[in-house]
């Protein structure tokens, strides 16, 4: 086993030296260390006051980040043929890993949420591996049967009903935000892939029909929609949070005031250090700071829909697809989070990748970069990506939608 892990470490050791994205590797490690810094300055006073050491959660941060590098590390080793290889399976775990969650004694719950399984040392997030699982097998099933997408009906049922299944145990959980969050980037994948424009609209209109109906027959999920068009109602009941979160930002103004003198995490404004960081890095750095950070989100998610298109260019059908799933995945995630808030949109626990506080996010979110490196440096093995756009045609992606047009 040692000898395995040594041999893969030299080897993802060798690519990360040369031969793949720099300014891709760059962002990721700018992105981790802006979460290490805005996690140390959020955390402070609750763990503090919580745990009687104000680095608690700053400790246990930085383990998980050195995990998540060494985890980056062993994936950019890996080749990519073997993860459409396992794809079936990996989805398999997964769904019984969701079924077990819900299992009471085995799944961990917390603030009436039963998502984490407790492994002794951690406690890991089955949503989080779903997405992974999600990705990976729907990817994999696009490149293999990407045909059938626009030929027939069974091309689009099948993952359908496995996508239907998926959230359908998110939402047992509860975790409506994840399977929102889901089920979008299957869809876009799906689109990407070439269904039908009619396929595509009718699964969309079922989706918000059943969105809809998940909100107006939960009496929980309703009323964060009413408190979310206008949080001042309910100040201090359902909007509580986020009028807090508002007043950071309000605070904030253009500049901020400064890395730790931030007032809402002292108590404030509830999960500072987690789903609310980005109000808390807008109060002490400001809109710019925001911005800022935003912008290096952006241009990695662009250098992932690059290697994406490029793999694309190359007929690397699962590589590409992949990839565009992990460019996604992150776009939806950063929207949502920043967008509840500052009040855009209503409140949903989802993390904010490598830089709100929570291990299972930064494990999953460090391997799936790894996988993306992985697939750019195979492409750059493989022929120049110049050389593939000039000699090579894209395969018929959504030609539907390129016809209509």
């Amino acid at each position: 086993m040692m000898n395995w892990l040594k041999q893969h470490w030299e080897e993802s050791v060798a690519i990360f030296r040369g031969g793949v994205d720099q300014w891709l590797i760059l962002l990721w490690l700018g992105l981790l260390s802006i979460g290490l810094v805005m996690i140390a300055s959020a955390s402070i006073a609750f763990a503090a006051d919580t745990y009687g050491d104000p680095w608690f959660f700053t400790k246990r941060h930085v383990v998980y980040l050195m995990l998540g590098v060494a985890v980056a590390a062993l994936v950019v080793a890996v080749p990519v043929r073997y993860a459409q290889q396992y794809a079936g399976w990996l989805m398999v775990a997964t769904l019984g890993l969701l079924c077990l969650v819900l299992v009471p004694g085995i799944g961990r719950e917390v603030n009436g949420a039963r998502r984490w399984l407790d492994l002794g040392l951690i406690s890991v997030q089955i949503s989080e591996v779903a997405k992974v699982a999600a990705v990976v097998f729907f990817a994999s099933f696009f490149a293999r049967r990407h045909q059938e997408l626009y030929t027939g009906w069974q091309g689009f049922v099948k993952p359908v009903l496995v996508l239907g299944l998926m959230c359908l145990l998110l939402l047992f959980q509860p975790d409506f935000g994840s399977a929102v969050v889901l089920a979008s980037v299957v869809l876009a994948m799906m689109f990407i892939a070439g269904v039908k424009l009619w396929h595509f609209g009718l699964l969309g209109a079922a989706a918000i029909a059943c969105l809809a109906a998940l909100a107006v027959y939960s009496p929980y999920r309703m009323t964060r929609l009413v408190t979310f068009l206008d949080p001042w109602s309910a100040q201090f009941g359902s909007g509580y949070q986020l009028t807090q979160s508002l007043i950071a930002f309000g605070r904030g103004e253009w500049f901020g005031l400064g890395l730790g003198n931030s007032l809402q995490k002292l108590f404030y404004l509830p999960e500072a250090h987690t789903d609310f960081i980005a109000a808390i890095m807008a109060e002490e750095f400001g809109l710019i700071g925001l911005v800022v950070m935003l912008g290096v989100f952006a241009a990695l998610i662009v250098r992932v829909f690059a290697i994406a298109r490029a793999s694309l260019t190359a007929n690397r059908l699962f590589a590409a697809f992949a990839s565009y799933g992990v460019a996604i995945l992150f776009t939806f995630q950063v929207f949502i989070n920043v967008g509840v808030a500052a009040g855009l949109l209503p409140t949903k626990g989802l993390t904010l990748p490598f830089i709100s506080y929570g291990g299972s996010s930064l494990l999953i979110g460090c391997a799936l970069i790894g996988f993306v490196i992985r697939v750019d440096w195979e492409q750059r093995q493989a022929v120049p990506v110049s050389r593939v756009r000039t000699r090579v045609k894209p395969v018929s992606v959504n030609s539907q939608w390129r016809e209509a047009a």
